[in-house]
């Protein structure tokens, strides 16, 4: 595909008159106006095998697949135009895809300042486009109804998570957490880190055997299974993921937690409990599905279900504290991996949670412990890129790879972080079920019910 591509490129270069000479002098001078400063960090590699700025290896190479595609990554001047040309594979990433997110911020930079954008898009009409552009559309979804409707969240999150259990499954941890793990060291791996953060959130929650706890959002099942194994409560799990709720049964059954570990396929807002059933909520990663406009009935569903005294663990990302330019509502994430996900700023969720009648008792961001954790997921999905073509096409894989090493840089530069917030419903006495201090969360692990 790609040497037809390149064959009609040339074929139309040549009708105008332009030589194959001409046209890779034009490349290279975009590629020391655009990417000059990058260049001790990222080369390119032309269609004809020619390397810029000179034939030194750098972490990553952009790999320029015909001569339009310089045209096609750039001229559209957003953060999405440069995503789908990497969809079409109009160029591709090779070794640190993480380094070449350096060369993103650069462009798009320069592209919010009005001079450098007429300069590009001069040098950039000068360039040789190609003679078609595919469609990375496929991939999209178009969703239907009322924004944050029971049956268009239903249909956002199918779209994410019902994608194969066996593709997460080459990149995930073994209990198939799909959320930021804790790390008590960069050198921790990935299964150790993962039951380390379900460790932390039974600790946060202060645990104890015989106690409800439901999970909102419980994906494959793995807070669930391990609080009612570890801590010896009665677990119910929500996920609106049907895939998600058959893998987290099969899991409880195996592990013979039938009587204390239950899923159930549902919204969070279709829990039919009667007020104050559960002693303590989480919610890890599910947040975001929300949308802030319905963050205080949220909220106040939480704090509805949840017993006088009892405590909610919300785990969420937000919006970091370094901006960003790329809009929020035409962003590569929201066309292609997350339809209608939302991630405010924290004070937003704050109050939302104070409008409800929770008392803030904690907040703790864990960003870097979430770049470490997109570092571990983006290495075993390359890893397993072959593997992964059994499961999903090509661009899917490019679509999950772009999102986790984006993802990552987000959290290394702070524009999004990660918030675990401890809230507590207090009893009609102003008390909360609470020590002190967070001594215990710390101490060495001891698990309150037998392995």
């Amino acid at each position: 595909m790609v040497r037809s591509r390149e064959r009609d490129a040339y074929q139309k270069a040549q009708m105008r008159g332009i030589s194959p000479e001409v046209i890779e002098q034009r490349t290279i001078q975009i590629l020391d106006e655009i990417l000059g400063e990058a260049s001790d960090q990222v080369g390119v590699r032309l269609w004809n095998g020619v390397r810029w700025p000179d034939n030194r290896a750098r972490p990553a190479t952009l790999v320029l697949q015909h001569s339009g595609a310089l045209a096609q990554m750039f001229s559209s001047g957003t953060e999405v135009g440069l995503a789908e040309a990497y969809l079409r594979n109009d160029f591709d990433i090779e070794g640190d895809i993480a380094a070449a997110f350096e060369i993103s911020d650069i462009v798009l930079g320069q592209l919010s300042n009005w001079k450098h954008k007429l300069k590009m898009g001069a040098l950039l009409w000068r360039a040789p486009k190609a003679s078609k552009t595919r469609t990375a559309g496929r991939l999209r979804r178009n969703l239907r109804g009322r924004r944050h409707s029971l049956e268009r969240d239903r249909e956002a999150v199918t779209f994410h998570y019902d994608l194969s259990k066996d593709f997460y499954h080459l990149w995930l941890d073994r209990r198939m957490v799909y959320s930021c793990a804790y790390f008590h060291s960069p050198a921790d791996d990935l299964d150790d880190a993962q039951e380390q953060k379900l460790d932390y959130l039974c600790r946060k929650l202060r645990l104890r055997a015989g106690q409800r706890v439901l999970d909102i959002g419980c994906g494959w099942g793995a807070f669930v299974l391990y609080a009612a194994k570890h801590f010896g409560v009665h677990a119910l799990g929500i996920t609106l993921s049907e895939g998600q709720a058959e893998w987290a049964r099969a899991r409880i059954r195996e592990a013979g937690l039938d009587a204390t570990a239950t899923i159930c396929a549902c919204d969070y807002r279709q829990v039919r409990a009667e007020p104050g059933y559960f002693d303590a909520l989480v919610s890890v990663g599910m947040a975001e599905h929300v949308g802030r406009e319905q963050l205080p009935n949220y909220f106040a569903i939480a704090r509805r279900l949840l017993k006088p005294g009892g405590v909610f663990m919300n785990h969420a990302i937000g919006e970091g504290i370094v901006p960003h330019a790329a809009n929020a509502n035409d962003s590569f994430i929201e066309r292609y991996v997350f339809p209608d996900g939302d991630i405010p700023r924290l004070s937003i969720t704050l109050r939302s949670a104070e409008s409800a009648g929770f008392e803030i008792r904690d907040i703790e961001n864990l960003r870097e412990h979430y770049a470490l954790t997109l570092q571990h997921w983006l290495r075993r999905l390359e890893t397993q890129h072959r593997d992964a073509l059994a499961f999903v096409p090509e661009e899917t894989y490019r679509a999950w790879r772009l999102y986790l090493a984006g993802s990552g840089h987000g959290f290394r530069r702070g524009r999004i972080a990660v918030y675990q917030t401890l809230l507590a419903k207090l009893d009609d006495r102003g008390r909360a079920i609470l020590p002190l201090t967070r001594a215990d969360w710390y101490r060495d692990r001891q698990h309150h019910a037998p392995v």
